[in-house]
C-alpha cells in the first residue's frame, strides 16, 4: 500500500495509472500536479485524484512516489522544480516515451539524488487526451518497461515495479539506449509516417474527396494520427538520432519498392509484400501466445 502517490500530468497516462492504483486498493492518497487549472479541477471532479497541489513542494512532500506523466520536454523543468524537496524515502519515476535524453534530464536535475529516480515507460495508449480519457484498465496486460540507473537502490526499482504490477501491467527491463533504439522503430517511426500521410492528403486539393473514400485500411495505418501533436512532437526531437536512422533506412526501403514498381517488376514486388505477410503472421501468432498464457 502506498500512502501518497504524486502525479505530474493527470490525462491519459497518469489519470489511468491513478485509476488503476485505486482500483486495486493500492493508495491512500493521490495528488496531482499540472498546468490547466480545469483539467486539474476536472481530475478532481473525476475521482482520479484526490486533491490539487498548489505546487511542487506541496505534491512531493511525504509521497513514496513520483509519477512524471508530462510531455517529455518537461521532465527537466519538473525534476528541477521538485528537487529541492524530494525526500530520503521518496522514489520518482517517468512515464515518457523516450529515455536516454530523461536520464540526462534527470542527472543535470537532480545530481546526487538521481538514485531516487528510475526511469520507466508503459507500453499502452489512446489517442484520446486529458482527463476524460483515464481508464482504470488501460495498463491490464501492457508492458512496461524499465531502464533503471547504475544509482538505483534495489528496493526502489522494486516499489515501481509493483506499483505498475498493481495496475495490471508487465514488467520489462532495457538500458536508456536499448529502450531508444527499439522504439524509434516500433513505436516512433510509425507515428511519424501517419502523420505524413494525414499530413500529405490533407493538403491536396481534392483532399475533401480523398476523405470521402478512405475506408478501414487508411484508417488503422492512420489511427495513431490522432494522437497528441506535442507529445509527439516531443517524442520525434528527444528521440532524434535513432529516429533519423530509422526513418534513413525506411526511405532506402521505399526506394526499393518505388524502383521496382517502375520497372514493373511484380516478382520483386510480391517477394516484399510476402516477406512483410509472413512477420506479421508471426508477430500476431505471438501476441496470441502471450494473451493466452495470461488466461
Amino acid at each position: 500500500m502506498l500512502n501518497k502517490v504524486a502525479i505530474f500530468g493527470v490525462g491519459l497516462i497518469g489519470g489511468s495509472f491513478a485509476l488503476a492504483l485505486k482500483k486495486a486498493q493500492a493508495v491512500r492518497q493521490v495528488v496531482g500536479v499540472g498546468r490547466s487549472a480545469a483539467a486539474m479541477e476536472t481530475a478532481r471532479e473525476l475521482g482520479i485524484v484526490d486533491s490539487v497541489a498548489a505546487n511542487a513542494a506541496d505534491a512531493v512532500t511525504g509521497a513514496d512516489l513520483v509519477l512524471l506523466a508530462a510531455p517529455v520536454a518537461q521532465t527537466g523543468a519538473i525534476l528541477a522544480a521538485i528537487a529541492p524537496h524530494l525526500q530520503p524515502g521518496t522514489v520518482v519515476t517517468d512515464a515518457g516515451s523516450t529515455k536516454s535524453d530523461v536520464v540526462a534530464a534527470a542527472r543535470a536535475a537532480l545530481g546526487s539524488k538521481v538514485r531516487q529516480f528510475v526511469p520507466g515507460h508503459p507500453i499502452a495508449g489512446r489517442e484520446k487526451n486529458g482527463p476524460e480519457a483515464a481508464i482504470d484498465h488501460l495498463y491490464v496486460g501492457k508492458k512496461v518497461v524499465l531502464t533503471p540507473l547504475p544509482e538505483n537502490a534495489p528496493q526502489d526499482v522494486a516499489r515501481v515495479a509493483a506499483a505498475w504490477e498493481q495496475c495490471g501491467a508487465v514488467i520489462h527491463q532495457l538500458t536508456p539506449e536499448q529502450h531508444d533504439q527499439v522504439f524509434a522503430a516500433v513505436s516512433h517511426l510509425p507515428h511519424l509516417l501517419a502523420y505524413a500521410l494525414v499530413d500529405d492528403i490533407a493538403g491536396k486539393p481534392h483532399a475533401d474527396l480523398l476523405f470521402q473514400y478512405a475506408a478501414s485500411g487508411f484508417r488503422d495505418f492512420t489511427r495513431i494520427a490522432a494522437s497528441s501533436p506535442e507529445m509527439w512532437r516531443d517524442i520525434s526531437l528527444a528521440n532524434q538520432t535513432a529516429l533519423l536512422g530509422e526513418l534513413d533506412a525506411y526511405m532506402a526501403q521505399l526506394q526499393r519498392m518505388r524502383a521496382h514498381l517502375a520497372a514493373g517488376d511484380g516478382v520483386a514486388l510480391e517477394s516484399v509484400y510476402a516477406n512483410a505477410q509472413r512477420a506479421r503472421h508471426a508477430w500476431g501468432q505471438a501476441l496470441e501466445a502471450a494473451e493466452s498464457a495470461k488466461k
